[in-house]
C-alpha cells in the first residue's frame, strides 16, 4: 500500500480549510487551493486563526503550532497538486462542477494518488467514473466543524478498491476520526436522518410554532447541542435545499420534499449565518 505523506485539498470554504487545518496537525504535508484567490486568502487566514486559538488555549504547544503551519501551503495552481498523495474535494455540491474538477485533476496529479470527495449527498459511484481513476476514488465526509467533529462517513463506490479503502481509513485515523462505513446512497447515514428532521422543523416554523420554542424544545427534549433551526443557519440553508433536492429526486418519497419556506428563504437570499440572515438574524 502506498505511503501517504502529501494531502491536496481543493476548496477553501469552511469544510475545505477545516480539512486542511486536520490534514496539517496530522502530520501531513497539505497543499490547499481554491479558484476564488479570496475565498483561498480567507481560508488560509481562518486556519492560522484557528490554530493560534488553539494555542492560546493550551490544546496545542507552540512547537506543534509552528510545525502545522510549516506543513500547510496555499497552492497557486492545481499544477501543484502533482505529488499530492492523496486530493480531497471540497467544493459546491454540484455533479457537473465536481465532475470538471476531477477531470482537471486528473490530467495533473500522479496516477497512483487516491482522489476523494467530500460531498454530502451525490453518489460516490457517478463520482468515481467521472474522476478517471474509479479504484482509487472514494467518498470522505467530514462533519463540521472538522477540528472538532470526531466523526468520518467514508463511502466507498462500486468501483472502489479495497486498498483505497485502506488506505483512506489510516489518514481518517492518524487525523483522529472515528470512521462509519456507509452505504452509496444520497445523503449516506447522517444526512439521510438529519436533513428530514430539520426539514420538518422548518414546517412547524411555516404552520406558526415560534423558531426558539422549535429549538429549546429539541434540545431541551433530545438533548440535542444545537436546535434544528440554529444547525440549519449553521450549515447553510441553499445547501439544505439542495441536499432535499437530491434526497427528493433520486429517492422518490415525497417526506424529503423541501418546505416551501426554506424555499423562500433561499430565493431571498437569506442562506443563514454566512450572509446575516436566516431563521435567525446574525451581526
Amino acid at each position: 500500500m502506498a505511503r501517504i505523506e502529501t494531502i491536496g485539498v481543493v476548496g477553501a470554504g469552511q469544510m475545505g480549510a477545516g480539512i486542511a487545518q486536520v490534514s496539517a496537525q496530522s502530520g501531513y504535508q497539505t497543499l490547499l487551493w481554491d479558484a476564488n484567490g479570496a475565498a483561498l486568502e480567507s481560508g488560509t487566514a481562518s486556519i492560522r486563526s484557528q490554530i493560534q486559538k488553539m494555542k492560546e488555549k493550551g490544546k496545542i504547544t507552540d512547537k506543534d503550532a509552528a510545525s502545522a503551519l510549516d506543513r500547510l501551503k496555499a497552492a497557486g495552481s492545481l499544477s501543484e497538486f502533482a505529488k499530492a498523495d492523496l486530493v480531497i474535494e471540497a467544493i459546491v455540491e454540484k455533479f457537473e462542477v465536481k465532475a470538471a474538477l476531477l477531470g482537471e485533476l486528473s490530467n495533473l496529479v500522479q496516477p497512483d494518488a487516491i482522489f476523494a470527495s467530500n460531498t454530502s449527498s451525490i453518489s460516490i459511484t457517478r463520482l468515481a467514473a467521472a474522476s478517471g481513476r474509479p479504484e482509487r476514488f472514494i467518498g470522505m465526509h467530514f462533519m463540521n466543524p472538522v477540528p472538532v467533529m470526531k466523526l468520518l462517513e467514508i463511502i466507498r463506490g462500486l468501483q472502489t478498491s479495497q486498498e483505497t479503502y485502506e488506505a483512506s481509513s489510516q489518514v481518517a485515523e492518524r487525523m483522529g476520526k472515528t470512521c462509519v462505513l456507509a452505504i452509496d446512497s444520497p445523503g449516506f447515514i447522517v444526512n439521510r436522518i438529519l436533513v428530514p428532521m430539520v426539514n420538518e422543523a422548518i414546517f412547524l416554523l411555516q404552520e406558526g410554532v415560534r423558531p426558539e420554542d422549535i429549538d429549546n424544545a429539541m434540545k431541551l427534549g433530545t438533548n440535542q447541542p444545537m436546535g434544528p433551526l440554529a444547525l440549519a443557519d449553521f450549515v447553510g440553508l441553499d445547501t439544505l435545499l439542495f441536499i432535499l433536492q437530491i434526497l427528493h429526486r433520486e429517492l422518490g418519497d415525497d417526506k424529503y420534499r423541501p418546505c416551501p419556506l426554506l424555499i423562500k428563504y433561499v430565493e431571498a437570499g437569506w442562506h443563514g449565518k454566512k450572509t446575516g440572515r436566516g431563521f435567525y438574524t446574525y451581526s
